[in-house]
């Protein structure tokens, strides 16, 4: 019943902003268009509507509720998928709703806990310090004085997201089987990494590990503060953490009346996200306004704090040495050599012609680069590359899509800080120092010795295993003639006149048939049998491989 009110309600609310609109973009089936003519119709006689169709979209999420503005976002990160306008204008969603009643947060700390609110704290504010779509958080204070936070899931939350992605589920299923621009959205796939984040954030215990692992990852550097977690006050649904005091990133104007070397804080920006994703292999992947403040105490040599940690990234070696030497790549304007990385990746398939796909990331990249950040805006230029890059069928790889929302979200932040931040001449030196380490003589000799008490315990088998790859590359040698002769009869196949084929078909089926018992029997005669022989015959010398 929950579910019907529920697509009810999001029915009334697609009607009341005149979002059956979107239905016209999707390239739908006629008979589907046919079920769109009413709606076309009201469309013509209602007045002009006041927003763009974009900006309606934002505004009917918003009205739906957190689940879906939490989608909402993440669907904005998407620039591969979105137009520049829908991405903008849904990156503008605010993931703020109004609190829940502190008695209830109260008594899920209580119970979560197994201890009066009192005998925890010595002061707890009835008031919620901000409120989002999944917790809301709490001022307290611990009975040595020190000052936290203390974040409590929403009730009944779960139960709620479950609802409401299921439609999610059924609507991106329903819009990807009538439409082939729905297929290239991909939308089950990206409702099916959204259930999975929004997922993740409902425990609270994982984001306490992530947030004391990037704590421990930064801990001797000036680059990034990750708060204190009190793990003896916090459960799958109560997070308490050290409250901080620092300037929001997003008091731009706050940073420079306080003096900020915001030149020094932009660069630091871009060096933590290189550290998070290249040395530390673990990388905060909500990196937008809200989760991040600055350390002025010192204004000549800020550094920034993050909090909220539920989504965190990692990559294999192999995405690692495949981004750094990307990157690397496009700052040396190497396009062949970007072309080539997205042949060995698989991003496009094997057969792409290089020299085509290499003119493209030109024709792409070269307005791009020695400009000042202020110039470029990384976002259209990915939505450029990828949609100059359909016509090879590029796929963008899963697990490198909170990458590219975290890239995106730094870039965002250093445009505000530093207008004439260079972000590629900031990353370069960083880049070439990481990739000498991994690739350079000693890292070698290190994971070589490493592993080589496994490379001990194999000698003994090398004599064996060089015989076998003799034979086997032997084998393979005889598999690949007897292919390549198979193949040439059917090119010969192929390349006979179609009279040819017809008849030399023809004649096999009569053979066939002809010598087959019940038709000589229906046939009364035993020539048939003389004559199907002669068929077959004359079926395999028209149908014989003519070398």
């Amino acid at each position: 019943m929950n579910g019907a009110r529920r697509a009810l309600r999001i029915t009334r609310v697609l009607l009341q902003f005149r979002l059956y609109a979107l239905i016209g973009l999707l390239n739908l089936p006629w008979w589907a268009r046919a079920l769109y003519a009413p709606f076309q119709l009201a469309e013509a006689l209602l007045p002009e509507p006041k927003h763009p169709l974009e900006k309606r979209l934002r505004l009917a999420i918003e009205d739906l509720g957190p689940v879906f503005v939490k989608f909402g976002q993440i669907l904005s990160t998407r620039r591969d998928l979105l137009s520049h306008h829908y991405a903008q204008e849904l990156a503008l969603l605010q993931d703020a709703v109004p609190p829940f009643d502190s008695a209830i947060a109260r008594e899920v700390i209580e119970t979560e806990l197994g201890a009066p609110i009192e005998s925890m704290f010595t002061s707890f504010s009835t008031d919620a310090m901000a409120s989002a779509s999944v917790a809301q958080v709490h001022a307290a204070t611990l009975l040595d004085g020190t000052d936290v936070c203390v974040k409590v899931l929403r009730p009944d939350i779960a139960e709620v997201i479950d609802n409401d992605v299921a439609l999610l589920h059924d609507l991106a299923g329903l819009i990807a089987k009538l439409s082939a621009e729905g297929r290239r959205l991909r939308l089950p796939e990206v409702v099916h990494d959204y259930e999975t984040t929004i997922n993740n954030e409902l425990d609270l215990g994982r984001e306490a590990g992530n947030t004391i692992r990037l704590r421990l990852d930064f801990a001797e550097s000036p680059l990034l503060y990750v708060p204190k977690v009190h793990l003896e006050l916090s459960s799958p649904k109560v997070l308490t953490l050290e409250r901080i005091y620092a300037a929001p990133m997003g008091n731009v104007t706050g940073l420079i009346d306080a003096g900020t070397n915001m030149k020094l804080l932009a660069q630091r920006g871009v060096e933590t996200f290189f550290t998070q994703v290249f040395e530390n292999n673990f990388f905060h992947a909500d990196m937008h306004p809200g989760n991040i403040f600055v350390d002025i105490s010192n204004p000549e040599n800020p550094s920034w704090i993050a909090i909220d940690c539920a989504i965190m990234g990692e990559l294999s070696r192999s995405d690692q040495l495949y981004l750094a030497r990307s990157l690397l790549a496009f700052l040396n304007r190497d396009y062949a050599g970007v072309a080539r990385l997205q042949l060995e990746s698989g991003w496009v398939p094997a057969s792409t012609d290089l020299a085509a796909l290499t003119a493209v990331v030109r024709e792409v990249c070269d307005p791009v680069f020695n400009k000042p950040l202020a110039e470029i805006e990384f976002g259209p230029f990915l939505v450029t590359l990828f949609g100059a890059a359909q016509q090879f069928d590029l796929q963008v790889q899963p697990q490198l899509v909170l990458l590219q929302k975290t890239l995106l979200n730094i870039e965002g932040l250093g445009r505000q800080l530093y207008p004439d931040l260079d972000l590629w001449e900031t990353a370069r030196p960083f880049m070439r120092r990481w990739m000498t380490a991994q690739l350079g003589p000693e890292t070698t000799l290190e994971r070589f010795t490493a592993r080589m008490p496994e490379l001990l315990a194999q000698l003994p088998n090398l004599p064996d295993l060089l015989v076998d790859a003799d034979f086997e590359l032997k084998h393979l040698k005889q598999l690949s003639l007897q292919q390549g002769a198979r193949l040439d009869a059917l090119q010969a196949n192929r390349q006979r006149p179609r009279w040819q084929l017809v008849l030399g078909t023809i004649a096999l089926v009569s053979g066939v048939l002809l010598i087959w018992e019940p038709v000589q029997a229906l046939l009364a005669t035993h020539r048939s049998m003389g004559i199907g022989i002669a068929a077959l015959a004359l079926g395999g010398w028209v149908l014989w491989p003519k070398k």
